[in-house]
């Protein structure tokens, strides 16, 4: 099994509450928001049809798929309403001063 990792994805300039960052971890696609103070990852394609959800509608800490209107909460995965049939993957996420790391 592959060790998982800390990764350096980004500066928490990259990032607003109405501005994910989408990026590849490993050849994962992993969306970071930023909900309050906190920073959250969370798989960024959308499982019910290819979407990337960072270029979603994001509203507090739910964002809504740019095509068919599937909701997830950021802060944890869980799916909110269809048409999407699962949760999404989440990742650990922390900061180092102003560089932002995910696990994977």
């Amino acid at each position: 099994m592959a060790e998982v990792k800390w990764h350096q994805v980004g500066n928490v300039s990259n990032i607003t509450a109405d501005q994910p960052l989408s990026v590849d971890v490993n050849g994962i696609a992993i969306g970071i928001y930023q909900v309050g103070e906190e920073y959250h990852a969370i798989e960024d394609i959308c499982p019910h049809a290819y979407a990337i959800l960072s270029e979603g509608f994001i509203e507090g800490c739910e964002v809504e798929c740019p095509l068919h209107e599937a909701t997830f909460n950021i802060t944890n995965g869980k799916l909110l309403s269809g048409p999407a049939d699962r949760d999404l993957q989440t990742f650990p996420v922390k900061t180092d001063g102003n560089l932002i790391l995910v696990q994977a």
